[in-house]
Order: C-alpha cells, then sequence, then structure tokens
C-alpha cells in the first residue's frame, strides 16, 4: 500500500491524509525490478474510446487548476526574458525507496544536476529540491546545499503546478513530476525508471526491457489517474472517484491556501524531533 499520486493539499511527512491510495498485489508502481499492478494495466489494459477521452477531460481539468501531489507553495517566479531553454531538474529524497528500485544506475540529486548541467551547458538550469526537504523533514541529499554551483537558480516555495507551466524541459531520476510534466505536455527526460517511462513517452536513458508498449498520453492517464489508485473522501468514509478527488483538491486547497502557517511551523519542529533531522 502507497500514497496516489494526486494525495493531498500538504505533505506526508506532516501526516496530512491522502485523498488516494494504491494497493498492488504483485509488487509496487516505483519498484522497477519487478511488474506490478499498475506496470500490468498499462502494458495490458484495453483502453477503449471512451475511457481515453475521460482521461483526456481529467488531464485538462488538473493542467487547468495546476494541482500536483502536494500543491504546496505560494511564492511565484518569473522566467528569465534572457532564458531561450529552461529545464527543471527536481529534487528527491534520497532514502528515498524509488531510487533504491527504480534507478539503476545515478541515485543522487547532484549527480543528476551534473549530468543535466553536462548535457545542457548552455540551458538556463533551476534546481527545485524535495518539498519534505524544503520543510526540513526529510534529510538532504549528498551535498545538496551546493547545488547552485551545477544550476542556474534553486527554487524552494513555488508551486510546481505554476513551475511547470514555465520550463521547457523536465530531467528526472524517478521522481512523479516527470508524470505532471508529461501533462502538460512538456519534455521528459528520465535518467531512472518510474513507472511512466517506457511507453513511448518519455526519453529513457535507461530503458526498460519489460516495456515494449506504445501509450497515447491519455491511455497513460487513464491508467495511472482512473484504473490504478483508490480515491476517499477527506472523511474516509466512502470511495470516491478521481473527478470527486479532484474537486475535494481544489476546494481544500482554497480553503487553507498554499503559504505556510503558523500552526504548520509548530508542527514541523515537533516532527523534526522525533525524525531527527535538524
Amino acid at each position: 500500500m502507497e500514497d496516489g499520486f494526486l494525495r493531498s493539499v500538504g505533505l506526508g511527512a506532516e501526516l496530512v491524509r491522502p485523498l488516494s491510495w494504491v494497493i498492488d498485489g504483485r509488487g509496487m508502481y516505483y519498484d522497477a525490478t519487478t511488474p506490478s499492478d499498475l506496470e500490468c494495466i498499462l502494458a495490458t489494459h484495453p483502453f477503449d474510446e471512451a475511457l481515453c477521452a475521460r482521461a483526456a477531460e481529467l488531464r485538462e481539468c488538473i493542467v487547468a487548476s495546476r494541482l500536483t501531489k502536494y500543491n504546496v507553495g505560494g511564492g511565484f517566479w518569473t522566467r528569465p526574458s534572457h532564458a531561450t531553454r529552461v529545464i527543471l531538474v527536481p529534487g528527491q529524497v534520497e532514502s528515498d525507496a524509488s531510487l533504491a528500485y527504480g534507478a539503476p544506475g545515478e541515485r543522487s540529486n547532484m549527480g543528476l544536476l551534473r549530468t543535466v548541467r553536462a548535457m545542457h551547458p548552455r540551458a538556463y538550469i533551476v534546481y527545485k529540491p524535495h518539498p519534505d526537504v524544503v520543510a526540513r523533514l526529510r534529510k538532504q541529499g549528498v551535498c545538496e546545499q551546493d547545488a547552485i554551483a551545477w544550476c542556474d537558480e534553486v527554487l524552494t516555495d513555488v508551486s510546481m503546478g505554476d513551475l511547470l507551466l514555465l520550463v521547457d524541459e523536465v530531467h528526472v531520476l524517478t521522481s512523479l513530476t516527470g508524470f505532471e510534466a508529461l501533462l502538460q505536455g512538456k519534455r521528459v527526460v528520465c535518467h531512472g525508471q518510474p513507472f511512466y517511462s517506457g511507453w513511448g513517452l518519455t526519453h529513457d536513458c535507461v530503458p526498460n526491457p519489460r516495456r515494449q508498449r506504445r501509450l497515447s498520453l491519455d491511455a497513460l492517464v487513464a491508467g495511472v489517474l482512473i484504473e490504478y489508485p483508490l480515491y476517499m473522501s477527506r472523511d474516509g468514509k466512502v470511495l470516491i472517484s478521481a473527478e470527486q478527488a479532484l474537486d475535494t483538491l481544489v476546494q481544500w486547497r482554497q480553503r487553507r491556501g498554499m503559504k505556510v502557517h503558523w500552526w504548520q511551523r509548530i508542527t514541523r519542529t515537533i516532527l523534526r524531533i522525533f525524525i531527527g533531522v535538524r
């Protein structure tokens, strides 16, 4: 069992209850070493016209609402006027299982950032640390404090939904940001093997030989957001549809806002004591 991909307004590390769950009988979606239920859905499911049309509408609503997994970050960022090509590199928690089981080569944020800089020496590269790290609820990656040496700008408090609109390309290890970028039609380069790679929609530096089927974007969305997860009401009492979950997230975000509130700061301080992150 794991959190789903449209999760909440707030971080799991802050103990915010998720709206979506995945229960996988074969493995788990982030483990690229073995097939998961999600991989089998994407490889074999007959994505008919009606399902793909539903997925297209869902995708358009997500993009229009600028929803992402956690829906945090209240700052703003303006794309530099001189930048002809902007590349986003999202950071991950380096102890995360998705790196252990989904990144057979490079597994560090700074290793990825250095690789992207070497590949694109003239691009304007933006690095965004993982929100759990920004909140100091998870440890920084190795030498992550030196990220500015390999990029043009480090962004911490910008909403991912807003940021993706302003970049041209996204490079990931296994970050869900790559999937969120696909929803917005961005070019995505995978240096690991996330669940959305291998289906003909991403540029894969480390291809997964099990994944041979070519999918449309809407078929991918149908598998990932409609067929695979379960969605629950905020009180946890009833199952709801993906569309109802979107509406709930939008209303939740409107009520809560995107800024860090005083009570969140207190909660984070208490959690750091128990987690051991200073």
